[in-house]
């Protein structure tokens, strides 16, 4: 999935955008508001991972959640007294109306009294109840196969599909995620991971670590 070129928007430096990140929520905050809400949504990237692993294994420097893209709308109507900005090409727009919607896939949460951000949306692709990779639109999944659960029931993106998001940039914190995670997956897991990296990612490292033994 590709963004459409979008006039307008503002750049913000990343010291300022640091400082504007510093209230996000955490998952369980998150969770409470959208408590049930009628589309599927899930907490991504990082804080998947460590709600997966049942703790908090490192800082944190924002909260992501996916929902359907025509979902949003019903996500949206649970924060009346936020804004949700619309982001892409290291750009924002405040505000975010149909426009600005529809030529990004990223939107930020924002508290209109003290301009912090709380937490990041990504509108996903999908055909009703099945998502669609951003990466491969060949890659399609039933919602119900990739959003598991924690005890107390924030729904999470399975961590196979974290990582293979993450396998993209594959930054310090990435890497480290993976190592961290990867004795925990199952040989199930790994196959699923190896196939998909495989498919989106030829060649990439983490393709030799999904080798070492398996986990749970």
């Amino acid at each position: 999935m590709t963004e459409s070129p979008l006039p307008g928007g503002v750049v913000l430096d990343a010291g300022e955008l640091a400082a504007r990140w510093t209230d996000a929520w955490r998952p369980e905050q998150v969770a409470e508001r959208l408590e049930g809400v009628g589309v599927p949504w899930c907490v991504v990237a990082g804080w998947a991972l460590d709600l997966f692993r049942g703790g908090q294994s490192r800082p944190h420097g924002d909260l992501e959640i996916a929902v359907p893209a025509a979902g949003f709308a019903e996500v949206r109507e649970r924060f009346p007294e936020y804004v949700f900005d619309a982001v892409g090409s290291g750009r924002i727009w405040a505000g975010a109306g149909a426009g600005e919607l529809a030529a990004t896939h990223q939107t930020w949460l924002r508290d209109p009294a003290s301009g912090r951000f709380l937490f990041d949306v990504f509108r996903e692709p999908h055909e009703g109840g099945t998502w669609i990779c951003r990466r491969d639109g060949s890659l399609r999944l039933p919602y119900d196969a990739i959003i598991e659960r924690t005890a107390d029931g924030i729904p999470y993106l399975v961590p196979e599909l974290v990582l293979l998001f993450k396998a993209k940039e594959a930054r310090p914190k990435d890497h480290a995620d993976f190592d961290g995670v990867l004795p925990l997956l199952s040989r199930t897991r790994r196959e699923a991971l190896g196939g998909w990296l495989a498919r989106v990612h030829p060649g990439h490292p983490w393709l030799a670590g999904l080798e070492r033994p398996a986990g749970r």
